[in-house]
């Protein structure tokens, strides 16, 4: 079983930028959109508050020897530490939030958010997610 370390301070500074970046966005486009839309507007949002941000990042997957890019794919990732998976649909499928644990799992890294614009108010869209 894997020991439970906390989160540094630089993940938690990260945290709160993606929080607050969800929030603006949220705030000047509303829901309805496509998640394309947010993920654009989310990472310029990050990277005019000074962060480095990566879009559609393939996880690499090994199985058996094998190593294969194909399948897996992270929506956001900043400072190459914390990753966030967008949504935009009307009800959330608890499979999502599984998918962010795996995606920390295989990248080895331990703070993930869950975030759904598709809702009247932020808040209830975002998910955190600590390994």
């Amino acid at each position: 079983m894997k020991e439970f370390t906390q989160t540094t301070e630089q993940e938690e500074l990260i945290g709160k930028a993606i929080v607050n970046a969800a929030f603006k966005v949220h705030k000047a486009l509303g829901p309805g959109l496509l998640e394309k839309v947010y993920e654009v507007c989310m990472a310029h949002e990050l990277k005019k508050s000074g962060w480095q941000v990566k879009r559609q990042i393939d996880i690499p997957i090994a199985y058996d020897g094998l190593v294969f890019d194909e399948g897996l794919r992270l929506d956001i990732l900043v400072e190459d530490l914390v990753i966030v998976e967008l949504k935009a649909v009307d009800l959330v499928n608890p499979v999502w939030q599984a998918q962010v644990m795996s995606h920390l799992k295989l990248t080895n890294r331990k703070l993930g958010y869950l975030i759904n614009f598709n809702v009247p108010l932020i808040k209830e869209g975002i998910k955190r997610i600590v390994m």
